[in-house]
């Protein structure tokens, strides 16, 4: 399978890095999921087709809640899909389970917005 543009698999091991750190740059979008998961097999395609949509103005990370209990946990992900938005190193919004394409635009775009008028976490004397 070719691999898709702006969106990453993240393990624990990267998470920080791929999601934490990287949410600096560019609002990242977390889909917390399993594979057994109807719901997931569903959204994360249509996650991955807003990601080739929006072309790098958001990166979609991907975890296997399963692979990866700690990020689950960590994110008090109770249900599955767990989608959460982050800019700024901050978890700014999330929803859970299927959602229409309407909604994740609508997501997305304020997602967009909130970093677009977050103020940069730099450090300036």
């Amino acid at each position: 399978m070719k691999p898709i543009p702006f969106v990453v698999d993240v393990t624990e091991s990267d998470f920080d890095d791929a999601v934490v750190l990287r949410s600096h740059q560019v609002p990242v979008l977390l889909d917390i999921g399993a594979d057994w998961c109807g719901p997931c097999r569903v959204l994360t395609p249509l996650l991955e087709r807003l990601a080739l949509e929006y072309a790098g103005r958001f990166v979609l990370t991907r975890v296997d809640a399963d692979e990866n209990m700690r990020i689950a946990g960590r994110h008090q992900a109770k249900g599955f899909p767990t989608v959460i938005g982050y800019s700024h190193g901050l978890v700014t919004e999330r929803f859970h389970g299927m959602q229409t394409e309407g909604f994740l635009r609508r997501f997305l775009d304020q997602l967009l917005a909130y970093h677009a008028k977050s103020p940069q976490m730099e450090n300036t004397p």
